[in-house]
């Protein structure tokens, strides 16, 4: 059952990728991958913000962290597009933007998970 949960909840956020992929009119500004970087950003995010606020609580179904950890947020967040970005921006000689997107992905993917768990750690001290 848990395998199902989890991939329901993974199809649920490979559809909620695609429509912001659909939505974000400019998924490519000035040689960088926006749409790719606004997923992957906002998905850690998200991920650490869980992580620090919801998933340990002992009143939480013991499905749910994986169907939305694993599931949703695993499936909605995307390494695969970032790397095969990074491969057409090197192939396309576009080093600086290359750089960038990857200097920016990571260090910003540090500082959101850093910043989403550090956010749902204070919820957690003052509720």
């Amino acid at each position: 059952m848990k395998y199902m949960v989890v991939g329901i909840a993974g199809a649920v956020g490979a559809l909620l990728r695609y429509a912001l992929s659909l939505y974000v009119h400019i998924p490519w500004l000035f040689g960088f991958p926006v749409a790719t970087w606004v997923v992957n950003m906002s998905g850690s995010f998200l991920l650490a913000w869980l992580t620090a606020r919801i998933f340990e609580r002992p009143d939480i179904h013991p499905y749910f962290a994986p169907a939305v950890g694993t599931g949703l947020v695993g499936s909605f967040t995307t390494f695969s597009t970032f790397s095969m970005e990074v491969v057409t921006l090197w192939q396309n000689q576009a080093y600086l933007s290359m750089g960038i997107y990857m200097t920016m992905s990571a260090w910003g993917g540090f500082y959101m998970a850093w910043l989403g768990f550090y956010v749902g750690k204070k919820e957690m001290a003052v509720s």
